[in-house]
């Protein structure tokens, strides 16, 4: 089967590391940084695999996820990002994407990511609960998710202002535990 990969990220220097290092890996490249451009290099390229990055210029990159899967060959995406959350992974799986692996992640984890087509019930499960600020950073994520990235009606609803909304969501999101 043919190895052809899209990574779709708009940090260019990160693509073009990932890009080589899966290039080395055996899979035949293209990159994309935008979700037009991802839609274009999809159409030409016909991609077997897709890495997409959640956070691009001006789309989510969960309106990539559903329009890679919606192609008739459908490449096994992964979703790479800094900004993880349980909504947008769980919405990420429900759209198609195969995987969803936080950053910083490594090319060797990308990669089994990518060849990993069942599901491992034997992964481990966290000996401790969310913190407070994670749990506060998956609820905004959740409320966002369902306003469709909607910043002021995500502010709304969380009775909010959408400034300090801006400022918490420019943040790294917190530790997991």
């Amino acid at each position: 089967m043919s190895m052809k990969l899209l990574i779709v990220e708009d940090d260019r220097d990160f693509a073009a590391a990932l890009a080589r290092a899966m290039g080395k890996r055996g899979f035949e490249v293209v990159q994309a940084h935008t979700a037009a451009e991802a839609q274009l290099a999809a159409d030409r390229f016909a991609p077997t695999y897709a890495v997409v990055d959640l956070k691009l210029p001006g789309e989510s990159g969960l309106k990539v996820v559903a329009m890679l899967a919606a192609h008739t060959s459908a490449p096994a995406i992964v979703v790479l990002t800094g900004y993880a959350s349980i909504a947008t992974a769980v919405e990420a799986v429900r759209l198609g994407a195969r995987h969803y692996l936080a950053k910083p992640a490594d090319a060797d984890e990308v990669f089994a990511a990518l060849l990993r087509d069942q599901p491992d019930a034997a992964l481990d499960v966290s000996p401790e609960p969310l913190t407070i600020a994670r749990l506060e950073w998956e609820h905004i994520q959740k409320v966002l998710n369902e306003h469709d990235g909607n910043i002021s009606a995500t502010a709304r609803a969380l009775k909010m202002h959408r400034r300090t909304l801006q400022r918490k969501l420019d943040k790294n999101p917190p530790k997991a535990g």
